[in-house]
Parts: structure tokens; sequence; C-alpha cells
């Protein structure tokens, strides 16, 4: 080939090709996501610096208070003694002596079962018994003057006893068929009727002895340290409401229930009227001597959270917020913003729950309104509603 012939341009690579389509892929989509992140950050920014109008709460002026320390607890009325009267052995009710509802003393007749045939064997036992006691006297004498045997004495002493022992044992089933109030109380509903035939065991009335009465409740191993026999528990009960009683605990489980963790405990009281009644639910109050000084603030105005509880502060609104054109005509100008503060929350009472740290005496905080706020946020108070904060609130029926 002359060296004056041209060479031939040759095609360019399929590498060099897929090379730059790549370099031209990148260029496009990264500034399409640079174009993306510029305007996520012009909306971030205008959001955040968008002025949120104020909120409007209510306040409450944190106070220092002095709690003793007191548990709760749910319990049982028990009678000191209560039990459905029966009888031992089977017969015929031939006599009902009482009322249903009637009080009754302890040896009182309640029912008389039909004694009639025991009666009559009873009358034969005591002519054998006596006869045989006759002739063991008369024994004993010959015994002594040696005209019998000493064997023969011995058996008619045995004899006498024997059925002087049978007598004893029918007058004692003729007992069991007159049934008698084993204690003082107060009898139930009647369950049994004239000429009803009755089996042993069967019930007749409930008997309940009223004064004192019992308590019984459960508490947490946590406070098995915390009750002594002898401290004092006050009742409420809703069979008899607004009407506060007060026990003595007279007796603690030594153990605690494995499957519950729990232990018993027994308070006693006087009824003498009766007004409590066995079977009655009871709420048990009572203090663990342990008094606490605590800052005091309604419930509502603690946000409960997982990682840590907090209240907002009110504090005075910065020179910005305070001197601010209002964004619609009329509406007042915030004073006030609030901030986030986490506390340690301790015991509560009623509407009210104590702070042991991270709050002061004097500091106003929000009690409602919450869920609207933020760290720094404006706040416009309006006191006219608030929330309930007492420490026994008693809410109305309607």
């Amino acid at each position: 080939m002359s060296p004056s012939t041209p060479r031939a341009k040759r095609p360019p690579s399929t590498r060099r090709r897929m090379a730059w389509m790549l370099v031209l892929f990148a260029v496009v989509f990264g500034g399409v996501f640079a174009l993306w992140a510029v305007m996520q950050k012009g909306m971030n920014q205008f959001f955040d610096n968008m002025p949120q109008p104020p909120v409007e709460v209510s306040t409450y002026e944190a106070r220092a208070e002095r709690w003793t320390s007191s548990a709760e607890a749910v319990g049982t009325l028990v009678a000191d003694n209560g039990t459905d009267v029966t009888t031992e052995a089977g017969g015929v009710v031939q006599q009902i002596a009482f009322e249903s509802g009637q009080r009754v003393k302890k040896g009182e007749l309640l029912v008389q079962l039909n004694t009639a045939n025991e009666l009559a064997q009873l009358r034969a036992l005591d002519a054998a018994a006596s006869l045989a006691a006759t002739q063991s006297r008369r024994w004993q004498e010959l015994g002594e003057q040696k005209l019998v045997s000493l064997a023969d004495v011995e058996q008619r002493v045995t004899d006498a006893a024997s059925t002087r022992a049978q007598a004893e044992a029918q007058r004692a089933l003729i007992a069991q068929k007159t049934i008698r109030a084993p204690f003082d109380g107060v009898l139930g509903i009647r369950k049994v009727n004239l000429g009803q035939y009755l089996n042993p065991g069967d019930p007749i009335v409930g008997l309940q002895a009223l004064d004192p009465i019992h308590v019984d409740f459960t508490l947490p191993e946590q406070r098995m340290n915390q009750v002594a026999i002898g401290a004092k528990v006050q009742l409420d009960v809703d069979a008899l409401p607004g009407q506060p009683f007060e026990a003595t605990i007279s007796a603690v489980e030594p153990s605690v229930d494995a499957s519950t963790r729990n232990f018993a405990v027994r308070a006693t009281l006087a009824n003498p009227d009766g007004a409590l009644r066995p079977g009655t639910f009871a709420k048990v109050g009572f203090d663990l001597g342990q008094a606490q000084d605590l800052v005091v603030v309604p419930q509502t105005a603690v946000s409960f959270n997982p990682y840590g509880n907090s209240v907002y502060v009110l504090v005075d609104a910065p020179p910005e917020v305070k001197n601010a054109e209002p964004a619609q005509e009329g509406q007042k100008v915030p004073q006030h913003v609030v901030k986030q503060r986490f506390v340690t929350t301790g015991p509560t009472r009623g509407d009210l729950v104590g702070i042991t740290d991270g709050l002061k005496p004097g500091e106003v905080v929000v009690s409602s309104g919450l869920l609207r706020l933020r760290n720094d946020a404006a706040v416009l108070i309006n006191n006219t509603i608030q929330p309930e904060a007492q420490a026994a609130p008693k809410p109305e029926n309607r």
C-alpha cells in the first residue's frame, strides 16, 4: 500500500460505549437526587421555621405535701363463727323452735326430731341398769361374806356397768336428735319442714356469729415486714358507702403462698349491730408509717412513657414570642412557653401523684393539653375548666 493512502477509521469499541453510557446515567440520576435533596432540605427548613399557633392549656401550681406511705388491698368479711346447723342422727322433724333470721343464744333449741321409740328403749335400759346395779351390790355383799366366788362378783359388776353404758348411749342418741344452737349468732333461712325426714348431715339452717367480725385479705410478699399484729386498718364497704370502719390486725399467715407469692392477713372489728355481713366485699387501706415529703401535681400533668415520665413546666416566653404579631386578628399573644422536663414519680393518691425528683414546689405545670405540646411550644393559659385534682375523689352517679 502506498504511504499516501489514508487509513480507514476504526469504530469505537463496545467497552468505551458502555463506559460513556454509565457516566451519562450517573450524571442524570445524580442530578435528580441532588435536586430532590435540595427540595427536601428546603421543605424541612420551611416547616422547622414555620410559626406554630399557640396551644391553649390549663395549668397547676405544684405544691409540697407530706404523705404517709399507704397500701390498699381487697378483702372479704368473714364471720367469727359460721356454719350450717345439721344433725348427727336421722329422724322425722317433730318440732321447729326458731324463725328464719332470729338471733339465738348458745344452747337454745332449734329442732326436735321424733324420739318416741328411743325414749321407750331408754326407759327399758334404765330399768335394766337399775336392776343390774342392785344385783351387783348384793353379789358384792355375798362376796365379802365368802358365799360366792370373786369371779361371779366381778361378772355382776361388769354386767351392771355394761347395762348402764347402754342406757347412756341411748340417752346420747336422744340428745343428738335434739338440735341446739352451737354458739350465739343470727340464723338464716329455714331449710326444713315439719314431718320431713332428715338424714345425718342434712342442713337445717345457717348460723353466723356477727360480733366480732373479721376481714381477710392478702398482700404481696414484699409487705411481709410492713404489717404487724395490733396495727390498725381502715375498711370501706360497698354495701355501706360513706361509712368508714376501723379494724385491728389479729393474725398474719406465717407462710407465703408459693403459687401467688401472697400471704394472708386477718383483721378484726366489733359489729354489735350486725351491719357488716360475712361475704361482703371490703376495700382495706393501711398506713405503713413512713412519712415522705413530695411535690404533688395532678396525674393528668404527667406524660407516662416507657423511656421516662415527664411534665411540661411553664416559663416566660422569649421577646421574639411576646413581641410577635398575632396570626389572626383578635388572637392573644402568648406570654409563656413550655419546657419538657423528666421527673421521677412516686406514690399516687386519688387524682394526685407525688414527684420525688425533677420538680420544685411553686413551679407551674401544664395539667391538660399535653398531647399537642412540644418543647418550647408557646401556650395560652385557660383555667376556666380544669381536671379533677383531689386526694380522695368522690365521683357522682349519673
